[in-house]
């Protein structure tokens, strides 16, 4: 089913590694330069007539015009009535682990006393108002509820706003897990806007929504594009492309356990890429036979087997595992799980990665829903310098300088040479006239 990719010939220099496994692992093709010129006008026209363009265009490509934009309190009331309780046990569990990793990650000020009278705060402060995005399209994502909404709350966000697709078997509310998973952690301000008029909306303003500071949440592409196209204006988490997870495994693993991970990911979307990286060919064998039992009973069997045939989806032949650690730094997986003999050795290794998974009972779905980690992370390469959604991401550092005259004073000298060293003689000016009157 996964088509298979023989790296065991290439020796590329540790200065040559990068670029040579990056060639050699599939990846989805996305052209978001030519999704921007889709996502362009439909911007601007949320930019000029605000709200009459967000339904609109929810109309155009949801298939549904919602009676009101944002999301009624009573549809918030009843869609948390009507929720499942086991999902909402789930939910609320869910819940907890993230929040209780979010708080230890939150950091604090801290004041830096530089010299007698100087000091130096780095203070954090919350970002004042924030928009989530939670895609609909092929699942209702309400974990992504969880992983957006939760680290702005222990970050200390007063102003937070979602938005997600109105459906049509729905009336043109968002899915009514979604909105459950809302009223549950107590966000009110929802909206039924999908794709990049939601963006738009969060960057611009429209009615009731005021803009935001900063846009959260995966989606498709043309939501890649309309963060590409709004950054300007609004800071954005990062540019999310189709799901993906790369798996080290030798042959200590388990075949039913790699196949299944690999299928969980894929089942996402057609476009979702999984990467099996191995050592042993018997191992590889053993998981394609997997893969067809499996595939074969999944609800999803279509979508799932799309995924896995499509160019983004391979197994990769390797020498060793320190070869597939290689591989793996270089591919830069959204998830990366380690399924070897000694896992937790060979992922202190791992410099590239949205997130890792050690060990053959920590398949990415944990990660997904309950592990306590975030789901939100870097795809298509950028986790070799982009980092996963934190509570981070809904804080700034901002400095906060207090120096007393003599403080000023005893540096003073070194302010006046080094603006005279870069010809802004007043930068210098604006010292001495203080330590002159001073003295």
């Amino acid at each position: 089913m996964m088509r298979r990719l023989d790296a065991r010939k290439l020796s590329p220099t540790p200065d040559e590694s990068q670029g040579v496994y990056r060639a050699a692992v599939p990846r989805a093709a996305l052209d978001v330069e030519q999704a921007l010129a889709t996502i362009r006008p439909i911007c601007d026209d949320v930019r000029d007539r605000g709200v009459e363009a967000v339904l609109d265009a929810g109309e155009k490509f949801d298939g549904v015009r919602p009676v009101d934009l944002r999301v009624s309190a009573a549809a918030l009331t009843d869609a948390l009535a009507g929720l499942d309780p086991d999902v909402r046990v789930a939910l609320e569990e869910s819940v907890r682990r993230l929040r209780q990793t979010c708080e230890a990650e939150l950091e604090q000020t801290i004041v830096s006393d530089v010299a007698p009278g100087a000091a130096v705060e780095r203070r954090i402060v919350p970002m004042q108002r924030v928009g989530l995005y939670v895609p609909g399209g092929l699942a209702p994502l309400v974990s992504t509820v969880v992983m957006n909404a939760v680290p702005a709350q222990v970050a200390g966000v007063p102003g937070i706003a979602l938005a997600s697709p109105p459906q049509k078997e729905f009336g043109g509310l968002p899915h009514p897990t979604i909105l459950a998973a809302c009223a549950l952690l107590g966000i009110d301000e929802v909206y039924a806007a999908g794709g990049a008029q939601a963006l738009a909306m969060f960057a611009y303003g429209a009615g009731e929504c005021r803009a935001v500071n900063l846009i959260t949440g995966p989606g498709n592409i043309y939501v890649a594009a309309a963060k590409r196209h709004l950054q300007s204006i609004v800071s954005i988490d990062a540019e999310a492309g189709p799901t993906e997870i790369a798996i080290i495994a030798d042959d200590t693993a388990d075949a039913a356990f790699v196949a299944a991970d690999l299928i969980s990911q894929a089942e996402h979307d057609p476009m979702a890429a999984s990467v099996l990286i191995t050592d042993s060919e018997a191992l590889a064998g053993q998981v394609e036979l997997e893969l067809e039992s499996q595939v074969a009973v999944a609800k999803h069997a279509e979508r799932i087997r799309t995924s896995l045939t499509g160019q983004q989806s391979a197994t990769v032949l390797v020498r060793d595992i320190d070869q597939a650690v290689d591989v793996a730094n270089a591919y830069a997986a959204e998830h990366l799980e380690i399924q070897t003999a000694d896992a937790d050795a060979v992922a202190e290794r791992i410099v590239n990665a949205g997130a890792i998974f050690v060990g053959s009972h920590t398949p990415v779905s944990l990660g997904d829903y309950a592990a306590g980690s975030n789901h939100v992370l870097p795809t298509a390469g950028c986790a070799c310098h982009s980092s996963g959604l934190s509570v981070r991401a809904f804080c700034r550092n901002m400095h906060v300088v207090t120096y007393s005259a003599d403080a000023l004073r005893e540096v003073g000298d070194h302010v006046v040479a080094l603006a005279e060293a870069e010809n802004l003689p007043s930068h210098g000016t604006a010292v001495s006239i203080r330590t002159s009157r001073d003295s």
